[in-house]
């Protein structure tokens, strides 16, 4: 079940940053979770690491954190709101403090393209994905800005793989969409026929491979005690999840994380193509 009281914003000052602040706000407000805005100044060095700093690192980080400590004043009103700056590797320094200040939720908004632009660049979130062990929530990686109509949160798809594991989140997808009041749907991918080698396998076969993801979709759900609707789609698991997603209409998808570098079921060892073709925002957990 989520209990995400405290919540860590990475803050780049970018378009994409701000526009991320109402669906930070969303979910801080449904949960009454503790908001940590987190910016992280990192130095540059003149001739490499070996150099010295191109600018006074302590300068550097009065000026970032007196720009935090001005931006955006006017949300999370009523809310227990802490702004950190800190010197370091972005994404290093995000995995740090998340590991020893109990963080239950990361909301990262990623490609942000602001002056401080390192924080938020595909590597950072990728490693920030693969080292943490808390949810993180992304923002789409399309588009130029955020589509405001999801903060209704009103349709939510989770993604399962179909292995045991899955259990547990399927729950925990079922607890966030009734803390929401949102409609769940499950979405899993088999293989198409055009995957196998010289498409020795015919339409039927593929039918047969459907239903028999079904029926362990129905047993997964039977295991976590509820029972809502089934979509198995034949393709890739990003290109599956992507298009039931806009199908459905979701406002959030729901996928397992889990440890990125373990195998653990084809979704898993998909999560970043998940979250990087999704239409909307991703949990994944």
């Amino acid at each position: 079940m989520p209990n995400f009281k405290h919540i860590l914003f990475p803050v780049d000052f970018s378009d994409r940053c701000s526009a991320a602040v109402p669906f930070v706000e969303t979910v801080a407000r449904r949960y009454k979770a503790k908001v940590t805005l987190f910016t992280v100044a990192h130095p540059h060095y003149a001739g490499g690491l070996a150099g010295a700093p191109a600018i006074d690192p302590q300068e550097l980080l009065s000026t970032v954190k007196a720009e935090l400590d001005e931006w955006s004043p006017a949300n999370f009103e009523g809310l227990q709101v802490e702004r950190v700056a800190q010197l370091g590797d972005p994404a290093a320094t995000i995995v740090e403090y998340v590991e020893t200040n109990n963080v239950d939720l990361v909301m990262l908004p990623t490609h942000g393209y602001g002056p401080f632009r390192q924080l938020l660049l595909g590597s950072v979130t990728a490693k920030v994905l693969h080292d943490l062990k808390c949810p993180v929530w992304t923002t789409p990686h399309h588009g130029d800005s955020l589509d405001r109509e999801h903060l209704a949160m009103a349709k939510i798809v989770c993604a399962v793989d179909g292995s045991p594991t899955s259990v547990s989140l399927i729950r925990c997808a079922a607890n966030i969409a009734k803390d929401f009041g949102a409609t769940l749907r499950l979405v899993h991918a088999v293989p198409s026929i055009e995957a196998w080698p010289e498409r020795q396998m015919d339409q039927e076969f593929e039918e047969q491979i459907r239903e028999n993801a079904r029926r362990t979709l129905q047993e997964l759900e039977k295991a976590a005690d509820i029972d809502v609707p089934i979509c198995v789609g034949a393709g890739t698991v990003p290109d599956v999840v992507r298009e039931e997603a806009l199908q459905h209409g979701a406002d959030l998808l729901i996928i397992g994380r889990g440890a990125l570098q373990e195998t653990m079921g084809r979704l898993r060892t998909h999560a970043y193509g998940v979250i990087r073709h999704a239409p909307c925002p991703v949990i994944s957990i």
